[in-house]
């Protein structure tokens, strides 16, 4: 059978390029063994001549965590030009310069620490915008989301390699595109952010597939975007599904085998698929939650 990933614009790593090490320890029967393990390490993201944030990663596409980071937090203004993007790999920075004056001190002062993994932020205006978000009523047909769940959950990933670590995957209908993995779900949706600004992707028509819970964050930074559904193999939280209900976000968890839970947007959902021909969930290649 072919490799999956071959088909992705960006596929995930499979380790063996820096984004893992390996690691001796001691097993359960007191054997020593080595395992691979993924790398987290900082990077600062500034905004023009301000340093904005300090975010761990595994240190893979730094301009693009860079550039979905500030627009999804609001601080890239639709319209506003970017001038470069400056990744210094010894200092572990990120410069984003812009023709627009930056000027954050008080946002910066407003942070709210997120249920996301590896201390995920938003800022305390994290509401703002989303009452002007207008989601296009693309159709869904239940077939595309089968076949997404068995393509991305069959292809090789850091993830397998290493462990520890959230995936979270661009898609058209039933095509997978652009898989990215870090510590934080939220990085990895940052990154997608940041390969869609940069190749001017539309996102009214896309779907977004993560390994991890469907947060509140997850949620915001899906509608802002402009993705009009959110999937996932793991669960909800309440207020996920309140923002997604409001702001009109499909919202699709607990994908295992021939089930699924849709919470909000079940409108846009053409039951096509034959229930017949898609497989049992006998223990999938990833866990629930990444």
């Amino acid at each position: 059978m072919s490799d999956p990933s071959s088909k992705f614009v960006i596929a995930p790593s499979t380790g063996g390029d820096g984004l893992t090490r390996s690691v001796r320890g001691t097993d359960h029967t007191g054997a020593p063994q080595d395992i691979n393990v993924v790398e987290e390490r900082p990077l600062t993201i500034f905004l023009n001549g301000q340093e904005i944030v300090t975010a761990m990663t595994i240190g893979d596409y730094p301009e693009y965590l860079a550039l979905g980071f500030l627009r999804n937090q609001g601080m890239l203004a639709d319209g506003e030009s970017v001038l470069g993007v400056d990744f210094d790999e010894e200092l572990e920075t990120v410069v984003v310069r812009t023709d627009g004056a930056t000027v954050f001190e008080e946002k910066l002062k407003k942070k709210t620490r997120t249920s996301g993994c590896a201390v995920g932020t938003v800022f305390g205006d994290m509401m703002e915008g989303l009452d002007q978000v207008v989601l296009p009523q693309t159709q869904v047909k239940t077939s595309w989301l089968y076949s997404l769940a068995a393509k991305i959950n069959q292809t090789p990933s850091l993830y397998l390699a290493a462990g520890a670590i959230h995936g979270t995957v661009l898609c058209q209908k039933d095509r997978p595109l652009v898989y990215m993995e870090d510590v934080g779900r939220h990085n990895a949706v940052d990154k997608i952010a940041g390969w869609m600004l940069s190749e001017n992707v539309q996102a009214g028509d896309k779907i977004m597939y993560t390994t991890g819970r469907l947060t509140s964050e997850m949620v915001i930074k899906c509608a802002l975007m402009g993705i009009p559904v959110l999937a996932s193999r793991s669960g909800f939280t309440a207020w996920g599904v309140e923002i997604a209900q409001q702001v009109g976000l499909t919202l699709i968890g607990r994908m295992r085998g021939k089930r699924f839970m849709c919470l909000a947007g079940a409108d846009r959902l053409v039951w096509d698929a034959d229930l017949a021909a898609v497989a049992d969930d006998k223990g999938k290649r990833r866990s629930a939650d990444g």
